[in-house]
């Protein structure tokens, strides 16, 4: 069975931390002094997202959420807390939280609070090293030491660049020490080293040894102890930058198992001074949950990861028939879907449910039948969707996928008018200093609501179809259980493209992707203002009054100027449009560039001929994605433009190229241009959207060269026509791009959850057992399905458990493998940590 999976097995990981507030930060310098504070969120070290930057204080609130496919293998995650200087623009590290991979799932999907670790330089390590020990027989019949540092991977860099070598230190029993180097390698973070140093196995001691190797003398004192230690040439600074160290003994009877060993291991700390090697601590400083009274301080966060290992979609078949049967079984009550969202957290089943009747293209009678049954339990047509119920949920879920370009052509302009106007627009006396700036503020509030009501009401020929066949069902069910309510006709809809659609991307621009931009503490006022009223202004078709919805005295005067005949007649029709029957009809082709992403990164200006260039080659610019072009300019009014017809296949770069990450790159008819992201992350990105926008191109590749054409050659197929086609497939095309859709990983999901559910659902069965058999029967199926995929996940990881080596790249040595050592009952030959010699 395990053979039937094997290479096709996905990981998926997905990331989501929201940085809620930091307690108790030190004073500056022992002083009353406050400071300006920020976080940073990274993966090993490599900074991905940044908050805001909070003013004055030593107990911040941040309240900011960072969710991302994660692109790379990682260790940890840390979140660094960062004093910022804005006389020196030398920012200070106040400290760190740091967690586990493999314990993010302790933490998944609640709020903890956590220590502030503190942060110095020999702590801040990462990478692994392949180093090869064995010990033969040398000249004279000496046994003699080997050891090779064959190669490292993902050094830290410091300052931005990293020019590594090793240290290869043996300790012998009687304290004397030998120790050899291998040369420098020039900027690269993936140095290969050539040189093999022996070392006697044994050694006078009554000779000086340090720095030197011996061949031979009395053997009196055997080798002790095997360090690796890794630098950054640093000729500027007073001492080269320590890197990482790896510690292996190499006492007695131990030699015996390094005949010939090779293996991986994680780069370590070294330890503080008068601390045992065995307790120093890993990779990094973890962190723990913690009371507030840490001498650093206390970050919140609330974590959510999810890892999910994805098989083919013939190992789904049972679950996925039993999702799609529930269109066509009456009624709905008796369905697989209706009874997860009875049994499952609903917040967390209707993501996926989404996603797979999306796929499939089921969603709408799913949402139509789910809304009938919600909407026929209700007295009150004010209350209809008003709860998180599993349909409420699965429609801003399905709005959030559907309309989310729809979403940032309306929104966008004026959103971005906001952010870069920054004007002040508190209308509350008791918030501002001075009162009679209140007049003023308001003036500034009422134009920019203006301005994002008129874009509301004008972009309903814009509405995706499938959001206006499934509002056109919401309306006519809601209609037909209240025939004599005018206004329920309105407020089904509006309750939800006001209330859950328009008002929190409003609130939360960053949320949606409207905005990459950090919002300060008077914009994101202002965007509060301006959602409470576009939500209120969504339900002035009802019956309410507007003193019933008004109730902050400071916003009735705004409200009573918006709830005129004008503004209700403009919702009203704005409503009917995106709520009629969108049966066989297009949407109306919109001629106008809606911006998909836009950011700074840099490209190549010279032509590239060598393996190697300098920073100064790339020069950065601001790149906007349209729907139309990619373009590119330095400053307002010189724009370059590269329409996406002439984009014929956009590729990550491969490293060996010119020693530099995050490269990837951009093929024209007649060229191909260079570009180099921020981090991996914003590569993954701009990679992955430019190949799904340009994915129609009639003339696009389909293969590339993966590597660059440096030295008259392909470094790649080393072909020295640089018009040769390309050597490697072209990355697939997703049919489903539009919507990032991945039916099994989905279906995935909804199997874990039922699994992790396995108390409610077998407490189910057995109450329907003499119930209800149509209930009984669903459950017991659902749960058939999901205890056979369970099964094959059982199969798979211990075949995978069985072939992995420890020591391997994959399973490098290290403070990360004792449990997966002792998992596998594998006997390590080797060992980061050694024991204390005699």
């Amino acid at each position: 069975m395990a053979d039937d999976f094997k290479g096709v097995v996905r990981i998926e990981e997905r990331l989501k931390i929201k940085i809620g507030e930091v307690k108790n930060l030190p004073e500056r310098h022992g002083s009353a002094t406050q400071r300006d504070v920020y976080c940073t969120l990274t993966l090993d070290q490599e900074e991905i997202f940044r908050t805001c930057t909070v003013y004055q204080t030593l107990s911040p609130f941040f309240g900011e959420e960072f969710q991302f496919e994660v692109p790379r293998n990682f260790r940890f995650v840390s979140v660094y807390v960062m004093d910022k200087d804005r006389h020196t623009k030398q920012d200070k590290v106040l400290g760190k939280v740091a967690i586990k991979r493999e314990e993010l799932s302790s933490y998944n999907n609640k709020e903890h609070w956590f220590a502030i670790r503190a942060v110095d330089a020999d702590s801040e390590v990462q990478g692994k090293a392949n180093i090869d020990i064995k010990f033969d027989e040398g000249d004279g019949h000496k046994r003699r030491l080997l050891v090779q540092v064959v190669e490292c991977l993902d050094l830290t860099q410091k300052n931005g660049s990293c020019d590594p070598y090793a240290s290869v230190c043996v300790r012998y029993a009687n304290g004397k020490t030998v120790t050899k180097r291998t040369r420098v390698r020039k900027k690269t973070t993936s140095p290969r080293f050539d040189d093999v140093f022996a070392f006697a196995s044994a050694v006078d001691g009554s000779k000086e040894t340090t720095g030197v190797g011996l061949e031979g003398g009395a053997c009196d004192a055997d080798i002790c102890e095997l360090t690796v230690s890794m630098w950054h040439d640093a000729p500027a600074l007073s001492e080269d930058v320590f890197l990482g160290e790896v510690r292996v003994a190499l006492r007695g009877a131990q030699q015996q198992n390094f005949a010939q060993a090779n293996a991986w291991y994680y780069l370590q700390p070294r330890p503080a001074k008068n601390q045992p090697i065995h307790s120093r601590p890993p990779g990094t400083r973890l962190s723990k949950d913690s009371p507030l009274g840490s001498s650093l301080g206390s970050l919140r966060l609330h974590v959510q990861y999810a890892e999910d290992r994805v098989f083919p979609a013939k190992v789904y078949e049972d679950l996925k028939n039993l999702l799609l049967e529930s269109t066509n079984i009456q009624p709905v009550t008796f369905t697989s879907v209706y009874v997860l969202g009875e049994i499952v957290n609903k917040m967390d089943i209707a993501q996926p449910l989404v996603r797979i009747y999306l796929h499939y293209e089921k969603i709408v009678p799913v949402i139509k039948a789910l809304a009938n049954v919600e909407i026929s339990k209700v007295t009150d047509p004010t209350t209809i969707f008003r709860g998180n119920t599993l349909v409420s949920k699965m429609m801003d879920e399905t709005m959030k996928l559907v309309g989310l370009q729809y979403l940032h052509k309306t929104l966008r302009p004026t959103l971005e008018l906001i952010l870069n106007e920054k004007k002040p627009c508190e209308i509350d006396q008791t918030r501002v200093k001075d009162a009679n700036t209140v007049a003023n503020n308001l003036t500034n509030l009422k134009h920019y609501i203006q301005k994002i009501f008129e874009a509301i009401t004008q972009s309903a020929v814009h509405c995706p179809a499938l959001m206006c066949q499934i509002f056109y069902n919401l309306k006519e069910c809601a209609m037909k259980h209240f025939p004599d309510d005018k206004g329920v006709r309105y407020s089904v809809i509006s309750g939800f493209i006001f209330l859950r659609f328009f008002a929190p991307a409003i609130l939360g621009p960053k949320l949606f992707d409207l905005t990459s931009q950090p919002l300060d503490n008077q914009t994101g006022r202002t965007l509060t203002l301006i959602s409470k009223t576009i939500q209120s202004l969504g339900n002035v078709v009802s019956c309410r009054s507007t003193q019933q919805m008004c109730k902050e005295e400071y916003m009735e005067g705004l409200y009573k100027e918006f709830y005129t005949e004008k503004h209700k007649t403009a919702v009203r029709q704005f409503l009917e449009i995106i709520s009629a029957s969108s049966s066989g009809q297009q949407v109306i082709e919109n001629d106008t560039p809606v911006t998909l992403k836009e950011g700074v990164i840099a490209r190549d200006i010279k032509k590239i001929t060598t393996t190697t260039f300098l920073k100064k080659e790339l020069k950065f610019r601001y790149f906007k994605l349209t729907t139309h072009d990619l373009s590119y300019s330095k400053k307002r009014g010189k724009v370059s433009r590269i329409p996406l017809h002439n984009i014929l296949a956009v590729e990550k770069l491969a490293e060996s190229s010119f020693n530099q990450k995050y490269m990837f790159q951009i093929v024209q008819p007649n060229k191909k241009l260079y570009f180099q992201a921020a981090n991996c992350v914003e590569e993954k990105e701009w990679v992955d959207l430019l190949t799904k926008i340009c994915q129609t191109n009639a003339n696009r590749l389909q293969k590339y060269h993966p590597c660059a054409f440096i030295n008259n050659q392909w470094r790649c197929c080393k072909s020295p026509n640089e018009l040769a086609p390309g050597c490697s497939e072209v990355s697939q095309i997703d049919n489903n791009y539009r919507l990032n859709l991945d039916p099994e990983r989905d279906l995935q999901r909804v199997q874990s959850l039922i699994v992790a559910h396995s108390e409610q659902f077998q407490y189910h069965i057995a109450y329907y057992k003499s119930k209800s058999a149509e209930l009984r029967d669903v459950l017991e199926r659902l749960w058939d399905a999901a205890v056979e995929i369970d099964r094959k996940h059982s199969v798979y990881k211990r075949t995978a458990a069985r072939a992995t080596k420890v020591g391997s790249l994959a399973a490098p040595i290290g403070d990360d493998n004792y449990l997966l050592a002792s998992r596998l009952n594998v006997r390590r030959c080797v060992s980061s940590e050694p024991t204390s010699c005699p």
